[in-house]
């Protein structure tokens, strides 16, 4: 099988399935570097907008149908990777939930896949589309190793007292506690930030991962002993179309008062709320801050406050703060929520910069609060797909 125009070296591939999107990456097996040799993403899946941005190098994948749902955009992207150059030896996938047979990554087989699809119900806007991707590489390369890397493993240190949901002992037998969202992410945080300060990760640090989804995590000693999502990516802060934090009984409220169903209430949950339903405008960040809507700017400061209140109970958590980082599509693009949530992060210490924030691309991690600022705050740039490839050369027996 060949992925690309790139000199000879074998590759990795690796998939990151969103809930809107699929992001490639292709990575030299060969080299102890794991060099990135390209990436591209298909957004706008399942709507008219469906887009590809294929690097050149990547070869001639010709059109991309109209509309294409995920299996026919993932079918598109292989069939496309497969007239390329590079030996593609393994792949990599991200699944979002793992529930509590995963706290590692693993090799795929037919038992991984079943508890991955049985696990769909916890995460629907997720799981079906990274299994959907793992199926397809399995019927275009039958014989390629896959290697799944769970998004809630990283969340596998936190305490008992953490993860625990009052409920009765029969449920919560039955695996019904809190698991944790964007694990890959906050590990390649966590691991860059070591790597870049002279003096190690900080001891005690909230990471916030923001972007269509969107959660924060406390990380001792690099270590999650605690975060916003819990049994399902529904939980916490305010995202793209999830609402987050929501009392139960609004819930009961919409069955029984307002006679939704089961798949309506799923479906306000999943597609209809957070800053969509908010602003009434929809869920891309980018066109609410361009927005004169007065729903869209409440929508933003409703985001921004949610992230600042959850911050204070994960700083309590840690008994503390040292540093407090931003990451994900808006964390990192996004100067006017960092600048809103650092205001907002005074009474931990925060001091912002807004020359260093606003300029922001500087080296990385950049420092973006001021010379002085009691709390150090960073901007950082996740590489979920880094630690994807890593994993699978490591299984896969490529490194």
């Amino acid at each position: 099988m060949r992925a690309s125009k790139q000199s000879g070296a074998s590759a990795i591939l690796v998939i990151n399935a969103g809930s809107s999107s699929i992001k490639f990456a292709l990575y030299d097996a060969s080299a102890q570097s794991g060099d990135r040799l390209l990436d591209g993403q298909i957004s706008g899946i399942g709507t008219a907008a469906v887009a590809a941005d294929i690097p050149d190098q990547a070869g001639d994948f010709g059109h991309l149908p109209e509309a294409a749902d995920h299996e026919a955009a993932i079918s598109w992207l292989l069939w496309g990777l497969g007239k390329g150059g590079v030996e593609i030896i393994a792949a990599g996938h991200r699944v979002v939930h793992g529930g509590p047979a995963f706290s590692a990554a693993c090799l795929v087989d037919l038992s991984v896949e079943a508890e991955i699809e049985r696990l769909i119900p916890l995460a629907r806007l997720h799981n079906p589309h990274n299994l959907a991707a793992i199926r397809a590489v399995r019927a275009l390369w039958p014989d390629l190793p896959q290697v799944v890397c769970f998004d809630t493993a990283f969340h596998a240190t936190q305490p008992e007292i953490a993860t625990t949901l009052a409920l009765p002992e029969r449920l919560r037998s039955a695996g019904i506690r809190r698991y944790g969202f964007h694990g890959l992410s906050y590990q390649s945080v966590a691991a860059r930030l070591d790597v870049a300060l002279s003096g190690g990760l900080p001891q005690r640090v909230i990471v916030a991962h923001l972007g269509n989804g969107a959660s924060l995590c406390a990380l001792r000693e690099g270590k999650s002993i605690a975060t916003t999502m819990g049994f399902t990516p529904l939980d916490g802060l305010i995202m793209g179309t999830r609402p987050g934090l929501t009392d139960p009984g609004v819930l009961l409220y919409l069955l029984e008062e307002q006679g939704m169903s089961v798949q309506q209430v799923s479906r306000l949950l999943q597609k209809e709320s957070g800053l969509a339903g908010l602003s009434g405008i929809g869920a891309d960040m980018r066109v609410l801050e361009a927005s004169t809507e007065p729903s869209a700017r409440f929508a933003i400061d409703a985001f921004c406050y949610r992230i600042v209140r959850e911050a204070g109970s994960l700083a309590a958590a840690l008994g503390g703060l040292d540093a407090f980082v931003f990451t994900g599509g808006i964390g990192e693009n996004s100067e006017g929520v960092r600048a809103k949530v650092m205001d907002g992060l005074a009474w931990l210490g925060a001091k912002p910069d807004a020359a260093a924030n606003n300029a922001r691309a500087g080296r990385e991690p950049s420092l973006i609060s001021a010379a002085g600022s009691p709390l150090p705050v960073y901007v950082v740039r996740t590489d979920e797909e880094g630690i994807i490839a890593a994993e699978t050369a490591r299984l896969a027996g490529s490194d």
